[in-house]
């Protein structure tokens, strides 16, 4: 058998303990799966006294991870400590400058750095792999990167962040709002005491961007995405996206348009009916539409100690069997010096279907209105559905919800800002794009 692969552990947290746990544990069952055994041989943390539930005597602690990562006694880095620069960034630097081959689940540096490294790396050539950045425990990095490399892309969509999912899941299914469902998230940890990251669409931008560049061979371009979060999300919207057969995700969308590629993360309306519409709680899925396979969808555990931990050891097991002289995969598909510059397509060119909720005055005129600047703005109506009350014999404000068939962006938000001109509407109206979904 061939030499031991040597691993260097930056990051002890949940998910670094969990491969440090699994690697001892399937230690036999690695070796004979991949033709030599996988040792970690080093490791970095803060703190050296914590227990973290995993034996660490006889291997060697770093202080850095940079020191980790330089050390000739490993010949793979993984990088679990985090950040978009700092310590994880320089220590894959690092790593990448000794000769080491490199494994991380740092989604956010390789939304910004991604395309640097993948250079370095690819000058050296060294592997840098990194499933756990997106998904979780799916192996959507390698069935994009490798199985599907006869195909072209034509859309990559899904539901990227649990915590977001599993607000959305609960609002629904337990009639709360999302303030409350967002406390009892942060109770069972699945949300940060800040979890602006999470539920306004930011953590899903950087995966998409990730997965953009792997379906279009473009650079990855973070700082381009169009963002909405799921705070704004009401009972309200809930109830009827339901009653119209549809249910609300936190979608992370990237297509290929006229006028470029599109990416966006926003609610979403999906129909109930779909397989993308089933997935609830903090289950992730991953969309893929291309012109020989047809249409993937990919679900499983986006997050956790054990599923990420799957990942990162998928990873290492593929470098434990790669051979000296072999051409890897390039790092986003195809090599980083190939990367075509982005072309962003505006949001304001976006074409499809629309949910439109809005408060509107009780008073004579109002439907015309509506009507009418739809009308003006080529939009057609696939449905109109109103509901009023009457308290102690007046009537209330009337809640309108309008779905529409394809439009452009453009005309929702010209006919919306028409609209409000008028002095109708009592807030403002609440938009949500439908998508077509698997």
């Amino acid at each position: 058998m061939s030499e031991p692969l040597r691993i260097g552990i930056a990051g002890l947290g949940t998910v670094g303990a969990s491969v440090a746990r699994i690697l001892k544990s399937k230690s036999n069952s690695l070796s004979h799966k991949c033709g030599r055994p996988i040792t970690v041989t080093g490791v970095s943390a803060r703190d050296r006294s914590k227990d973290r539930g995993v034996e660490l005597s006889g291997i060697d602690w770093f202080d850095t991870p940079s020191a980790l990562a330089a050390s000739p006694n490993i010949d793979v880095f993984v990088e679990l400590v985090g950040g978009d620069s700092g310590p994880a960034l320089d220590s894959i630097r690092a790593a990448i400058e000794s000769g080491r081959h490199v494994v991380t689940a740092n989604k956010a540096l390789l939304a910004k750095h991604g395309v640097e490294l993948a250079l370095l790396a690819e000058e050296k050539g060294l592997i840098l792999n990194y499933e756990a950045a997106v998904a979780g425990g799916i192996p959507v990095i390698k069935t994009m990167r490798e199985s599907l490399a006869a195909n072209d892309a034509t859309r990559v969509y899904g539901i990227l962040n649990g915590t977001a999912n599993y607000i959305l899941t609960r609002m629904e299914s337990d009639e709360l709002s999302f303030e409350e469902c967002l406390v009892e998230a942060q109770r069972l940890g699945y949300a940060e005491a800040d979890p602006t990251f999470d539920v306004e669409g930011f953590d899903t931008a950087h995966k998409l961007a990730i997965l953009t560049s792997l379906a279009f061979g473009t650079q990855v371009a973070a700082d381009e995405i169009y963002i909405e979060g799921i705070s704004n999300i009401s009972l309200s919207d809930i109830h009827a996206a339901r009653e119209l057969g549809y249910r609300i995700k936190l979608l992370g969308v990237a297509q290929r348009t006229a006028t470029g590629i599109e990416q966006r993360v926003h609610p979403t309306m999906v129909p109930l009916g779909s397989m993308i519409g089933q997935v609830d709680s903090v289950t992730n899925a991953v969309g893929i539409e291309a012109d020989t396979v047809g249409s993937l969808l990919l679900s499983g555990p986006g997050a956790g100690g054990d599923a990420t931990a799957s990942a990162v050891i998928g990873d290492i097991a593929d470098i434990a069997k790669s051979r000296p002289g072999r051409q890897e995969a390039p790092v986003f598909g195809r090599p980083a010096d190939e990367l075509e510059p982005y072309q962003r397509a505006e949001i304001s060119t976006h074409a499809g279907g629309y949910f439109i909720r809005m408060t509107v005055h009780d008073r004579i005129g109002v439907f015309a209105s509506l009507a009418g600047h739809m009308a003006e703005n080529g939009i057609s109506l696939a449905s109109i559905v109103q509901h009023g009350s009457v308290k102690n014999g007046v009537d209330e404000p009337k809640t309108v919800v309008l779905v529409t068939h394809e439009t452009t962006e453009l005309h929702i938000r010209t006919a919306l800002d028409a609209v409000l001109e008028d002095g109708h509407l009592v807030s403002k109206p609440q938009v949500i794009r439908i998508e077509p979904a698997g």
